[in-house]
């Protein structure tokens, strides 16, 4: 079996004894070196999960563990970049990196940090307060590559930036995470950015794991269907359908051939998501290779 990155058996996570649950029995496994998508609405769990995986939580039930340990154990070989970008204002860019390479003896990569913070145009004796929050989402980012990381978690990393230097950062992290073998769970909701970029998908609705896996499989378990409205797509599950007039558009986990009046297409990631976004009693599918003492 691949080696595993995180792990997670019948999480659970409350924030006081009646709140609801921020997750709720959530089970999954992401392979060492994958690039995971994570997705869902708001309130959906994301960044409770990135934040129990960088162990700066811990579970209510359940167990999480990344590369094998407890997060709190793994933590010298963990990354995480937070929404806030939480970083020292009075502190120069320059400083900020010399912070990053004293806390990470041994490990920090000070070629990788200066040319994510380069590539932004930064100068080095900017206070952090200046600048901008796509420069602080650069920093920051320079920061989690410089630590060389195994695993790099990501929540919502790229909010602050414009497209142009959303699409430099994003080939700027895929480069690396191959040259590496880093492992990279990003949370975002411009699910159009993570297309091309993920091969591993887990999107999560009310605190719960909805679709898990390949990103391959994931799509591929899944069809676009076009056809009369009156027509029946028994015994094929509906994941969700739309009638305009007397044509109905579905997505559709297929069982068995289709008949000849379907025409079909694949999916995009962006329509697969939006898909089971509006359809949240739609049924889970998990193609992550969980085993049975995690389910």
């Amino acid at each position: 079996m691949t080696e595993t990155a995180i792990e997670a058996a019948a999480l659970s996570k409350r924030f006081g004894r009646r709140d609801k649950a921020a997750l709720d029995g959530c089970a999954f496994r992401l392979p060492a070196g994958s690039v995971c998508a994570v997705v869902g609405p708001n309130g959906a769990g994301k960044s409770t999960l990135l934040s129990l995986a960088a162990g700066l939580a811990r579970p209510t039930e359940g167990t999480l563990t990344v590369l094998g340990l407890a997060p709190a154990a793994a933590r010298e070989r963990i990354a995480y970049v937070a929404q806030d970008k939480p970083l020292h204002p009075q502190l120069t860019v320059a400083d900020t990196l010399r912070f990053g390479r004293e806390l990470n003896p041994g490990r920090w990569d000070a070629r990788v940090a200066e040319r994510v913070v380069e590539e932004g145009a930064l100068e080095p004796d900017a206070r952090i307060r200046t600048l901008s929050g796509g420069q602080r989402t650069r920093v920051a980012l320079a920061l989690a590559l410089g630590k060389r990381p195994e695993v790099l978690l990501l929540d919502e990393p790229m909010a602050d930036l414009d497209p142009l230097a959303r699409h430099q950062l994003m080939a700027a992290l895929m480069a690396d995470a191959a040259e590496h073998g880093t492992t990279v769970v990003m949370s975002s909701h411009v699910v159009a950015e993570l297309d091309g970029a993920c091969d591993h998908l887990l999107l999560l609705g009310e605190g719960r794991v909805r679709l898990a896996g390949p990103l391959d499989e994931v799509l591929a378990a899944h069809t676009l269907v076009t056809g009369r409205a009156d027509a029946s797509l028994d015994p094929h599950t509906v994941v969700e359908s739309r009638t305009t007039g007397r044509q109905l558009t579905a997505l559709i986990r297929p069982s068995g051939p289709l008949a000849d009046s379907w025409q079909t297409a694949a999916p995009t990631l962006e329509e697969l998501v939006l898909a089971h976004l509006r359809a949240p009693q739609a049924p889970a599918l998990r193609l992550d290779d969980v085993r049975e003492a995690a389910v």
